[in-house]
């Protein structure tokens, strides 16, 4: 196939493209799998504003802060990893945000 050579990929992968157009009416991307994230933009917008108000809260009493709010069940992990996804760490006892490297 013309196409094929094109593109420069094998006669086989072409196939498959086509046959998935047709099926399914489009090659655009699939979204990924994996869990849902149980906090939310609103969600991280609260812990956000929970580590500025609160600095010295625990992680248990940062999850039981969205539970209390949102209802949401989170563990210690996960609010360590939402704090961490926020691109913060502690540091002299403050939290700070985590400063970009040129690099």
């Amino acid at each position: 196939m013309e196409v094929a050579r094109i593109f420069g990929v094998g006669i086989s992968s072409v196939k498959r493209y086509m046959k998935m157009a047709q099926e399914e009416g489009s090659l655009d991307p699939k979204k990924a799998p994996g869990k849902k994230r149980k906090l939310d933009e609103s969600g991280m917008k609260l812990l956000q504003q929970d580590l500025r108000a609160r600095p010295t809260a625990t992680y248990e009493q940062r999850a039981e802060f969205l539970d209390e709010l949102l209802g949401v069940k989170v563990s210690k992990s996960t609010i360590c990893r939402m704090i961490k996804r926020l691109g913060y760490t502690r540091k002299k006892d403050q939290w700070a945000r985590v400063r970009e490297t040129s690099g």
